[in-house]
């Protein structure tokens, strides 16, 4: 019972479409920096899973489509609710693969906000569940990371090789892996 209020008190409605609390704050950072341009604040009156340091990633899909997605594994700003801010409006407008989103495609846009557990390093593939498990791979400076549960992504093969691939590692260049799980806000 008590995990149902939690989630009822941390569901809000945001226009048409109820999302959970931290998707709401990813939508209005886009929204107001597209909108006028601007920077939110966190809220003032943070909730105490806000007040946490997590890695976030935030996703926006259009049509079922990547539309952009940006975000952190180690955590970079002083709490979740800023690393949401900033993490949303880098994938809205600065994720090189997509131009950036435009004020008429707001509201045509599904949000998603992943908040990330610790990172571990493990020995190979058989430790990796692409439903479960998110993925880093590393060589030297350059990682590539792989969120879990991604449509299409079906085996650790797979999502080893898009995280080559992401941070520019062939095939036959040695990496250290790493696995994480993350919980995922719409």
């Amino acid at each position: 019972m008590l995990q149902q209020e939690t989630t009822r008190k941390y569901t809000r409605e945001y226009g048409k479409v109820s999302c959970h609390i931290f998707v709401e704050l990813a939508i209005t950072a886009i929204r107001e920096y597209i909108i006028n341009g601007k920077v939110v604040s966190p809220p003032e009156d943070l909730l105490s899973e806000m007040q946490v340091k997590n890695g976030v990633f935030v996703s926006l899909k259009k049509g079922g489509m990547l539309r952009g997605c940006i975000g952190t594994y180690i955590p970079t700003r002083d709490n979740i609710a800023e690393e949401i801010i900033y993490n949303a409006i880098s994938a809205a407008t600065r994720d090189p693969r997509f131009r950036p989103v435009e004020r008429e495609e707001l509201d045509k846009i599904d949000y998603s906000v992943d908040v990330l557990g610790e990172h571990e390093r493990i020995s190979g593939i058989v430790d990796l569940d692409p439903k479960r498990y998110g993925v880093i791979v590393r060589n030297g400076m350059r990682r590539g990371l792989l969120l879990p549960d991604i449509d299409g992504i079906d085996s650790a093969d797979e999502q080893i090789s898009i995280a080559r691939e992401k941070a520019g590692i062939l095939p036959g260049e040695p990496v250290e892996i790493f696995r994480f799980e993350a919980k995922r806000y719409r």
